[in-house]
């Protein structure tokens, strides 16, 4: 039995790579504190939106299988990175606003640690898990 080779999109892998970049760009921004600046949010912008378009083009160019799974463990991990991050901090920012009022103090607690969580050990290891199994798929697709 002969395998089919799955040919896969220019604009997913062209969205795959700048996805890349981006990430990394970002990974250096949080380990090299003088690149924090101004410009801080704007690649993790840039991130969430690549990992939409992304997303996107995984459904719209019919992409299949394991391949299929990876891509779109890519870009959900990357847009749920800015999402997690949003979410915690207006969470964090109701905690201390509503102090006064414990049961729900309590509540946001909950649920800006459960976003932080999200956010920072989870998405990044998605991100990690999907782009590494994106690249051995794409070379074992050349081959």
């Amino acid at each position: 039995m002969k395998k089919r080779k799955r040919k896969v999109k220019k604009k997913s892998i062209i969205t795959f790579w700048l996805l890349i970049l981006v990430g990394i760009f970002v990974l250096i921004q949080f380990i090299v504190p003088i690149l924090r600046g101004i410009i801080f949010l704007l690649p993790i912008g840039i991130l969430f939106l690549l990992g939409i378009a992304l997303i996107i083009f995984t459904i719209k160019d019919k992409i299949k299988g394991k391949l299929k799974f990876f891509l779109l463990l890519t870009g959900i991990s990357s847009t749920s990175f800015f999402v997690s991050i949003i979410l915690h901090n207006m969470f964090y920012a109701f905690a201390i606003l509503s102090k006064n009022i414990i049961l729900l103090q309590k509540i946001m607690e909950i649920l800006h640690t459960l976003f932080f969580l999200i956010g920072i050990p989870l998405c990044p290891l998605g991100f990690l898990v999907g782009v590494v199994s994106t690249i051995i798929l794409i070379n074992r697709n050349k081959k």
